[in-house]
């Protein structure tokens, strides 16, 4: 008994006096003795299994055959599904890939008692864990009487951005996500505390700084194999928050690069026995939500900005529900006016300002031609929803709170 005790001052002496001494929760120059008491990371029991005994078989050859993984949006309007099957040769074009089915009553996209959903293949990929000749295949969703699916929103997009084709729609997207355990708890964070205040995290560099870079590197080198236009990552303001960006991208392409880039995340965070979380607030409090930024140019908007941003400020409340799956209350989670954002009921723009709605770059401002960066939509957003609405209100020059019907 006196061990025990002796044993359990050892461990809680040093939480109690930080706690009492300081009235404080611990800064990363304390934060020790949070993982003394913590428990260890949740992770997945598939992690566990082993890599090398997988890569035997994976080195097989595949007898002149591929696998093509199918993958699309499921009803939920944010979470991605996927299956294989095997192509008797290599495709060289969406054309040589067969349209496929599904169970949408297992999807939240159909009922039991009519569930065949149609899989339209619409953009593809080369596979990183498969690897050549494999394929990534992004499909679009249809019905049963060959209608969209309510969350294919790709083919709207595609529509309108035909239409403005001639006006060359540059779009860059900045998506921040959060690594959770699977218990739904930050990668890194002490099990019963919090990490140190935000400040030393964004763009950090060290182990008490920079948590899960393993993931971020193996996304970024799997996302270049795919083909996807990745140009970049970084770590966020929020420890096990990052960011990475796709673009430039042209019209409908940008929606396909970055669902692609979201499904290798998840894919890669499945092999590390983690999850990838866009959540746009993962974590209430003082803590930085997740967005993504979309940057916007036109060849219109290249010769006079200024205009495209009025016409944004008189469609506000549109944008707001365009920008994420729920129609703006995830957002409403997020856009408070404080950690970098905006307010979520209320248009502002400003140069070099993170926390309006629009921030136009200094160098754009000094010019007054260029692009801007719109910073509303939500980390959970479609990429198709966002560049539709932005080329309905920026070129064809819709207005009220619905889009047109063309």
């Amino acid at each position: 008994m006196q061990k025990l005790c002796v044993r359990f001052l050892v461990v809680c002496f040093p939480v109690l006096f930080c706690l009492v001494k300081f009235n404080r929760r611990p800064s990363a120059g304390n934060m020790w003795w949070c993982s003394i008491v913590g428990d260890k990371m949740a992770t997945s029991d598939s992690a566990t299994l082993s890599k090398t005994v997988k890569q035997q078989y994976m080195e097989l050859p595949q007898g002149g055959k591929v696998q093509a993984m199918y993958i699309w949006i499921d009803g939920t309007g944010e979470g991605l599904r996927c299956k294989t099957r095997t192509l008797d040769s290599e495709p060289k074009s969406i054309e040589d890939l067969p349209e496929w089915n599904f169970d949408g009553s297992s999807t939240n996209q159909a009922e039991g008692s009519n569930s065949d959903m149609y899989l339209l293949p619409s953009a593809m990929f080369r596979d990183p864990f498969r690897k050549d000749p494999n394929k990534l295949v992004l499909c679009e969703v249809l019905k049963y009487n060959r209608k969209p699916a309510e969350t294919n929103l790709r083919i709207t997009c595609s529509k309108i951005m035909a239409m403005v084709e001639d006006q060359h729609p540059w779009f860059g997207m900045e998506q921040e996500y959060t690594i959770l355990g699977t218990d739904g708890h930050p990668f890194g964070w002490p099990s019963n505390g919090f990490p140190g205040p935000q400040g030393p995290y964004y763009c950090g560099v060290g182990a008490d700084k920079a948590y899960g870079r393993d993931i971020v590197e193996a996304h970024y080198r799997a996302c270049l194999y795919a083909g996807v236009e990745i140009c970049g990552t970084n770590a966020e303001v929020m420890p096990a928050q990052w960011e990475f960006q796709v673009g430039p991208c042209e019209g409908i392409s940008m929606g396909d690069h970055l669902w692609v880039a979201r499904f290798i995340l998840h894919r890669v965070c499945e092999d590390f026995g983690v999850v990838a979380s866009f959540d746009p607030k993962p974590i209430t409090g003082n803590w930085n939500g997740a967005g993504c930024h979309t940057n916007f140019s036109t060849k219109e908007m290249r010769e006079d900005v200024v205009d495209s941003v009025a016409k944004l400020g008189k469609r506000h409340r549109y944008h707001i529900r365009a920008y994420d799956p729920k129609g703006g209350l995830d957002n409403a989670r997020r856009l408070t006016g404080h950690h970098e954002t905006s307010n979520i009921h209320e248009f502002s723009a400003g140069v070099a300002n993170r926390g309006a709605s629009i921030r136009i770059p200094r160098n754009v401002g000094q010019e007054k031609k260029g692009y801007f960066e719109d910073r509303r939509p939500s980390a959970n957003c479609d990429p198709y929803g966002v560049t539709e609405a932005l080329i309905r209100t920026c070129l064809l020059s819709e207005e009220g709170d619905e889009p047109a019907d063309y």
